[in-house]
């Protein structure tokens, strides 16, 4: 499946499952799924589970799910657990700040170090703005 395909299937529950997947160290059943998430019932994990078969994310083994084909936009995959990409980014963005702020201090404040540093500051402000919506959003 090409990736706009993908990103209309994993929308809703199926993205839930797919992200409980995706930090699962081990293959699992439907009765897993439906505890894990809540679901009413078992057929209703099965049919997001087999949403995620048909579109290539996932293989059955023994009655068993697991993930595949990794599918991730704007997250990273560090052993369980998913981290937003733009929190390097705002890592990154502070970290340049606070060198601007302390090493890179002038004796005297001009206007060009100031315009860098609230450049600066607005960057960091803005990746970790993307950063707090990415993990609530619990997007792909």
């Amino acid at each position: 499946m090409v990736p706009d395909e993908v990103e209309e299937v994993l929308k809703g529950t199926t993205l839930k499952v797919y992200r409980f997947l995706l930090k699962s160290s081990k293959p699992v059943g439907v009765r897993e799924v439906q505890r894990a998430l809540n679901l009413s019932s078992p057929s209703l994990a099965a049919y997001h589970l087999s949403r995620l078969e048909e579109a290539g994310l996932l293989r059955c083994e023994k009655g068993d799910y697991s993930v595949d084909k990794v599918f991730l936009k704007s997250m990273i995959r560090i052993r369980r657990f998913l981290i937003p990409r733009y929190l390097f980014y705002s890592i990154f963005a502070f970290s340049a700040l606070v060198i601007e702020l302390t090493l890179f201090r002038p004796a005297t404040l001009t206007s060009g170090y100031v315009f860098s540093t609230i450049v600066t500051f607005v960057f960091a402000l803005a990746f970790c703005y993307e950063t707090v919506k990415t993990w609530i959003k619990g997007g792909l």
